[in-house]
């Protein structure tokens, strides 16, 4: 902290000169801000895909099952075209269950525009026009 003596006695010049530096942090805390904000829903995308390319992957093999029960059944008429039958619909629901975590995931992470950087950055605008909340009032990180 600096003495309120010094404040006091600092110029104009050397408070105007304090400027360029402060911008420089403001700029360089709102960059960082954009970042972990993007990372934050790149990962949550990350995990959303993931999760969709495994559902389609066993609706794939669950095709594949289908038509092996479907050439069992036609060949011959026993049991093991049930077996194949049953174990593609288990398959399937599987599929379904990942593809609908999936994609409530993915939903999770819309908008993608980083919205706490953009009112961080309006509240910033404002602070230097001299309107609205002044600076602090808006928590950027959520405290615990």
């Amino acid at each position: 902290m600096t003495d309120t003596r010094d404040r006091k006695s600092r110029s104009l010049f050397g408070l105007v000169g304090d400027v360029p530096k402060l911008v420089k942090n403001l700029v360089k805390g709102e960059v960082d801000l954009l970042k972990a904000e993007m990372i934050a829903k790149a990962k949550v995308f990350g995990l959303a895909a993931g999760l969709l390319v495994g559902a389609l992957v066993i609706v794939l093999y669950a095709i594949g099952v289908l038509l092996t029960a479907a050439v069992m059944g036609l060949a011959t008429v026993m049991p093991a075209w049930l077996a194949a039958l049953l174990l593609a619909v288990l398959m399937l629901i599987v599929a379904g269950i990942l593809g609908f975590v999936g994609w409530k995931r993915f939903k999770k992470g819309l908008p993608l525009t980083p919205k706490r950087t953009i009112d961080s950055v309006k509240d910033d605008i404002n602070a230097v026009k001299g309107l609205g909340n002044k600076p602090g009032q808006h928590d950027r990180t959520p405290r615990s």
